[in-house]
């Protein structure tokens, strides 16, 4: 279709029908192209490191070392992992068959869904983006990525990135804002992944429903930790604050708040304050390692926190240069905003709690997150938070290091998302997992067809006898 200028009448639809056509052709589905593409996609991001480094540098301010391991070299463990595991993952995998159907064979074979569309945020540009893209390219699928707006310099780069080395019909960018996202998802595609917010992931659904397509939302929430009585301060203070302070807090399984038992709030705030000396020094803007706030709207909307409790440490701000000091608020009101909205900063509000019972019931009120802190030693007050408690995973005696294992599902439940990725999840994720079987002609035998020989009790009988009963 083409308009009298000659363009295009709908870019995106020809972009999604190219794909589609491509995708027909069946040249995906064989397991030595899957792997060769996966292949040139680690060359890619190896040949394209430094403009990345530098893109994701003057997006979010993250230090090199930083964005490496968070970012680039994520990407490429995923990309290994899946070489190393795919042939495994692709394999048909036998059934067993209804008694009825005997003798027949069956097998489950792992198929690609068709033309994927992969929306990444902000906050990780690259590794949200493409991390799910190696799962999709692994089960065989051609993909669309739509990056993030907000993060310009790195939105440019990967759509560089992927036209430099890949075919447009299999894989291919679109830039843009809102409007490009919801003129995407008008489009027909067999599986939409989505990374954001919550009300983002809501609008997606919605779009995806229209033609029925599948999604995953990797959403977020105010993921909580909680610091048990028995908890080494020091411990807990260091591995809250490397989790909270990554990425200027602008993570989705950053802790985003901490309840404290009452008998070591005290001596956890003492150790969170020296802790973020020893990370940043005494100030935190000219430490090389720690980051900026991505845009004006959101370090507004993290400095209308500092007002909603009492600042521990922390709290300095500059507007121009988007700086937010890492900041301890302690004791904010339960009604406050600070305590009812996603903090996504380096904000980190700690409250005390006299019982565990208290803190399970507080936790109880608030919706379900994609990550869950405990620090203790006491397997059964270990037991009690996991058996009392709903979250997309749980972590204890740490933060964030869950999000690395490839074996180990990732994802949200209830408004923190739906469906997981990482590892064979990521492969999964992508699949449609399709029962084939097979009988031959003979035998025919006449019990299952009308006339009906047997009644109601004879056929109980029997069924019980052969399932066991």
């Amino acid at each position: 279709m083409e308009t009298t200028g000659g363009a295009p009448e709908n870019p995106l639809a020809e972009q999604v029908s190219a794909a589609r056509a491509f995708f027909e052709t069946g040249a995906t589905r064989a397991l030595e192209y899957r792997e060769e593409q996966l292949r040139a996609l680690a060359r890619a991001v190896d040949t394209h490191e430094k403009a990345l480094l530098a893109a994701l540098r003057a997006d979010l301010g993250k230090p090199a070392t930083e964005a490496y391991v968070s970012e680039i070299a994520f990407v490429q463990a995923d990309i290994a992992h899946a070489l190393r595991h795919l042939r495994r993952w692709a394999r048909p995998r036998r059934a067993r068959v209804p008694w009825i159907a005997w003798p027949a064979r069956a097998e489950v074979r792992p198929e690609p869904l068709g033309v994927a569309l992969v929306l990444g945020p902000w906050n990780y540009p690259f590794q949200l983006l493409f991390s799910p893209l190696v799962g999709a390219m692994a089960a065989g699928n051609c993909a669309v990525l739509k990056p993030s707006e907000l993060a310009p310099r790195t939105s440019a780069e990967t759509a560089e990135l992927v036209r430099a080395h890949f075919p447009p019909e299999y894989l291919s960018v679109t830039e843009g804002g809102r409007e490009t996202a919801e003129a995407m998802l008008r489009e027909r595609f067999d599986h939409v992944f989505f990374t954001g917010g919550g009300e983002a992931g809501r609008a997606v659904m919605a779009a995806a429903a229209r033609h029925l397509t599948p999604v995953t939302l990797e959403l977020g929430g105010k993921s909580p930790c909680i610091v048990c009585a028995d908890a080494d301060p020091e411990v807990a203070a260091r591995r809250i604050l490397w989790g909270k302070t990554l990425n200027a807090g602008q993570t989705c399984v950053a802790p985003d708040f901490v309840l404290a038992d009452a008998r070591i709030k005290d001596a956890l705030l003492d150790a969170l304050g020296r802790t973020l000396r020893r990370f940043f020094g005494d100030d935190p803007a000219a430490s090389p390692d720690y980051g900026r706030i991505v845009n004006r709207r959101h370090f507004d909307r993290l400095t209308a926190y500092l007002g909603q409790g009492r600042i521990v440490h922390g709290g300095r701000h500059d507007a121009d240069t988007l700086y937010l000091e890492p900041t301890i608020l302690a004791d904010p009101a339960p009604d406050a905003p600070v305590m009812r909205e996603e903090i996504f900063g380096p904000v980190l509000p700690v409250l005390g709690f006299e019982t565990l019972d208290a803190a399970l019931a507080r936790l109880r009120e608030m919706p379900r997150p994609l990550a869950l802190y405990l620090f203790t030693n006491d397997a059964a007050a270990r037991e009690r938070v996991l058996r009392e408690t709903v979250s997309g995973r749980v972590c204890v005696n740490d933060t964030l290091t869950h999000i690395v294992g490839r074996d180990m599902p990732f994802g949200g439940v209830g408004e923190s998302g739906m469906g997981a990725y990482h590892g064979k999840t990521g492969f999964d994720c992508f699949t449609h997992h399709r029962t084939v079987m097979r009988r031959g002609v003979f035998p025919d035998p006449s019990l299952r067809y009308p006339p009906v020989r047997w009644g109601v009790e004879t056929m109980r009988r029997a069924f019980r006898l052969i399932a066991g009963g």
